[in-house]
Order: structure tokens, then C-alpha cells, then sequence
């Protein structure tokens, strides 16, 4: 990182570093939506892949499998070897799960591939938020992140677009291009200067910061860099153990502490629910079932790939919208108002498909069920898409980041998985209008957790979300007091050093 040309403003590095971060992160539009293509293709009679409802509720679904592999890996790899390197290696499985398909002369080949690439948005999921969060002022961290979901929603539209023209295999290699072009954009990103800090690689974390932020926000940067400074200092008064006995023991002890404290619990259980909102809400069931779910709402007689596509466009534009409208609006504000829309539109969906199935409609008109749909994939785009990794790049406390992202995101993929391979089960048995009232109570049950536990997190430092959850600020003479000093020596690896608090 030399000097840089004086026309190119930190706004345009972060610009920079957040497309390699929200291009990684598209292929979970560009995999989900690749399934709505690839399953209608493989159904017809000359397919040299045939398949059956349950087969291809697998190669929907196994994503949800392979992401979990994904959490578990990445959050060692983000801690010991640095973001941007976990960033470059949730790239290669997903470069070769696209090769695999377009290889692909199985169903079991198309799993593989499929596995390989959810075990990529594992790790990316839980990455994406986390890395833009370090990258960004605060003031464009909002749109920074909302524009991950902007990304997700390009992806689906370019698959689903692609797709309508071209045989899956030849999707899947245009696909594979772009994640190339994303892979060299990373290369050339530098290392996340938070990561940095807690290395203790003061220097590198002031340049790799003031090159992407401008020498404006040195205070966030002192602060930071004290923060871990003390966190280091306090490592050493741990005394390091000689035996395996004592490991295992410290270990333990170090569990023990660190999931009592409010400043790692809080954002995990705050996550696992909006995470959960996140997939029940509905927008991977509309990237993945996009045609079944046009075919049951409005019957046949639509031009149902014009219908998909006019809805991605839809999509793409209520993104574009929401990355503004995220720097004015609060975060509860407007998760709130758009979950609330989605709601509506799941009991109107339902309500609408129950009365049509049943012949109690006076009047029917297929604009009516087009209409409910594009509300939903408002809700979607506005809302239950940008909010979670809105609010993940800004509640997980820099200690835990990995640790905390990885656990929470695991309840993102167990979701994942089971809404989308139970999506041909609940329509054939209890219909469309059943599964969306299922979707709408899990939805509302996630919405009170969230109005009752979820902080404002708006145009804060990522320090002072972090002492919000603790109760109380960082304080170097509290921490550095007697009390503090002998609770970290208990348990040894008490890295934080905050007051051990339980509710």
C-alpha cells in the first residue's frame, strides 16, 4: 500500500474493499438463485441429470448442511491468520464447487458442488458483516453493509436473467468468472486494521487505517488501538499451564467466564433470533422456489420467467432504495416497519390463496396475487435481507467477533436448511396458505425478541455498542484495579478483563 493517487478519497477505498467483501457475499443470491434455474431444467424429459421432489429439495437444501461446516472453520481462521485471508479462502471452495457443476453428470456430482458451495457462504456469512464493519466510518457503515444485500439481490437477478436464456451449465460458467474477478479484488484489499490491532501490529493498523478511513477518525483509531493495547498487557499477568490437566481445566474456566459476560451473550442471542427472521421471512424461499411459488399464487396463465425476473428488478430497486434510506432511519425503526410489511404480506398471501383454492373470492384477477408477491419481496429487499448483516457488523464485540459471528450464523444455516428443504413437504400437505402462516408466526416470535432486547445501533462506534452491552465503558483504571486483576488470573484467559455479570 504506497501512496495513493490524490483524486482517490477513502470514501473510494472503502468503496473498493467493500465490493470485494459484497461480491464474496452475492454468491448467496447467485447459489440460491441458480437452484430456481437448475431444478425446472433438470424436470424435463431430456435432462442428462433426471431427478424427483425429493432429490431436488436436496440440491436446494444441502446448502444448509455445508454452511454450518462453513461457521465452524472460518472463525479460527479469522482470529489467527486475519480477515482478509479468511476472505480469500471462502473463495476457493466456491470457485470449484462452480467448476463441479459445470462437470457435473450426477446427482451426486451436483451435491458435492453444492456442499462446496454453501460451505462458502459459511464462511462468508459470518465474515462479510464483521469485515466491512472494521473497513468502514461509521457514518456509511449502514449503507456500506446494506449493500451486501444489494449484491445478494444482483446475484439472484443475474442467475435467474441468465438462466431464462442459456442451459445451467452455461450459467454456472459465467458464474464462475465473476467469482474469479471478485477473487482478485481481494487480493489487492488490505488486511482489516482491527485484526491488526489485536496483533499488536500497531503500526500496520494506523496506515492500513488512515488509508482507509483519511486521517478524520484518529480517535476511533486511538481507541481501538488502547483497547487492545490494555487486552495484551492483561494477557501476560495470565500465567501460561505446564500440563494437560491444567490446560483442559483453564479452558474450561475460560468457557465458563466468557459466556457469562453480557458483552458476548447479549449479541448472539440478539443474532440467533434476527438471523432466524432473516430466512423465515422468506427471501431465500423466493430465490430458491421463485417459479412454484408464482405457479401456486397466480396459476399458469402469467408468463411466469417474466414474472421471476420483473420480481429480481423489483428486488434490485428496493435494495438500491434501502441504502439510502438506512443512513436516515433508526435500525429498529426500520426493521420494525419492514418485518410488520412482511407480515402483512404472508397472512394476505395466505388469506388470498386459502379463499382462491376454495372458490370464496367474489372477484380474482392474477395482479392481485402479483401485487402480495412484490410486497413481499419488499419487505425482503428493504428489510429482512440488509438488517441482519447490518446489525451483525455492528453488535459483535471485537474480542468475540469470530467466535460470536460463527455461533450465531450456525442458526442461520440450520434455518436455511430447514425452510428450504421443507418447502415442497408444507405446500403439498397443508398448501401455500398453511406454510406462510408457519412462516408468520416464526417471524413474529423473532420480532418481540428483537423490540425487546435490541439495541439502537445507528451512527455508533463499534466501541460504544460494545460498552452498551457490557453496562458500563472500558475503564483502564478498573480494569487494571486488584479485583479485576485477580478475576483475570483466576481463570487465566479472561481476555477481556470486564466485570463477569450474569442477568
Amino acid at each position: 500500500m504506497g501512496k495513493s493517487a490524490s483524486w482517490i478519497t477513502p470514501f473510494k477505498k472503502q468503496c473498493f474493499v467493500s465490493l470485494g467483501v459484497s461480491l464474496n457475499m452475492a454468491a448467496h443470491g447467485l447459489v440460491m438463485g441458480f437452484a430456481a434455474i437448475l431444478l425446472p431444467q433438470l424436470r424435463q424429459p431430456d435432462s442428462i441429470i433426471p431427478i424427483d421432489d425429493t432429490s431436488g429439495s436436496w440440491i436446494a437444501a444441502i446448502l444448509g448442511f455445508a454452511l454450518v461446516a462453513g461457521n465452524f472453520i472460518v472463525p479460527t481462521i479469522m482470529a489467527k491468520y486475519g480477515r482478509r485471508t479468511a476472505n480469500l479462502a471462502s473463495l476457493a471452495p466456491m470457485i470449484v464447487g462452480w467448476f463441479c457443476i459445470i462437470l457435473a453428470t450426477s446427482i451426486t456430482t451436483l451435491l458435492i458442488a453444492r456442499f462446496l458451495q454453501g460451505l462458502a457462504m459459511g464462511m462468508s456469512a459470518s465474515l462479510g458483516p464483521v469485515l466491512i464493519g472494521e473497513y468502514t466510518s461509521p457514518k456509511n457503515r449502514g449503507a456500506f453493509l446494506t449493500f451486501i444485500s444489494l449484491t445478494i439481490a444482483t446475484g439472484v437477478l443475474f442467475v435467474h436473467s441468465l438462466g431464462s436464456f442459456f442451459t445451467w451449465q452455461t450459467t454456472a460458467l459465467v458464474i464462475a468468472f465473476v467469482v474469479f474477478a471478485d477473487l482478485l479484488i481481494v487480493i489487492y484489499s488490505p488486511e482489516s486494521p482491527s485484526w491488526l490491532a489485536d496483533q499488536g501490529r500497531y503500526d500496520e493498523c494506523r496506515k492500513v487505517f488512515r488509508w482507509l478511513r483519511g486521517d478524520g477518525e484518529d480517535d476511533e483509531l486511538e481507541k481501538m488501538i488502547d483497547a487492545s493495547r490494555f487486552i495484551r498487557e492483561a494477557r501476560e499477568f495470565a500465567n501460561v499451564p505446564d500440563t494437560f490437566a491444567k490446560k483442559v481445566k483453564t479452558n474450561l474456566a475460560y468457557i465458563n467466564t466468557t459466556m457469562r459476560k453480557k458483552e458476548f451473550y447479549k449479541p448472539i442471542f440478539i443474532m440467533i433470533h434476527i438471523y432466524t427472521l432473516g430466512q423465515w421471512a422468506g427471501a431465500n424461499i423466493l430465490a430458491a422456489y421463485t417459479i412454484d411459488i408464482f405457479t401456486n399464487v397466480i396459476g399458469t396463465e402469467a408468463n411466469i420467467y417474466l414474472m421471476v425476473i420483473t420480481l429480481d428488478v423489483q428486488r434490485i430497486l428496493s435494495n438500491t432504495m434501502a441504502v439510502y434510506v438506512i443512513k436516515k432511519v433508526k435500525r429498529r425503526t426500520m426493521l420494525f416497519a419492514t418485518v410488520g410489511i412482511n407480515l402483512f404480506a404472508f397472512l394476505a398471501t395466505a388469506a388470498y390463496t386459502y379463499c382462491k383454492g376454495h372458490n370464496l373470492l367474489p372477484f380474482d384477477h392474477p395482479a392481485i396475487g402479483i401485487a402480495l408477491i412484490h410486497i413481499h419481496m419488499f419487505s425482503i429487499a428493504t428489510g429482512t435481507v440488509p438488517l441482519p448483516f447490518i446489525i451483525a457488523g455492528e453488535v459483535f464485540p471485537l474480542e468475540y467477533r469470530s467466535l460470536a459471528g460463527g455461533l450465531s450464523v450456525l442458526f442461520l444455516s440450520s434455518n436455511l436448511f430447514i425452510t428450504v428443504k421443507t418447502v415442497p413437504y408444507l405446500f403439498k400437505n397443508f398448501g401455500i396458505h398453511g406454510a406462510y402462516v408457519l412462516y408468520a408466526v416464526v417471524v413474529g416470535y423473532c420480532l418481540v425478541i428483537a423490540w425487546l432486547f435490541l439495541p439502537e445501533t445507528k451512527d455508533r462506534t463499534l466501541q460504544e455498542i460494545e460498552n452498551e452491552f457490557r453496562g458500563r465503558p472500558l475503564s483502564p483504571e478498573e480494569l487494571k484495579s486488584s479485583e479485576s486483576l485477580t478475576s483475570m488470573k483466576q481463570f487465566n484467559t479472561d481476555r477481556r478483563c470486564s466485570v463477569v455479570s450474569v442477568i
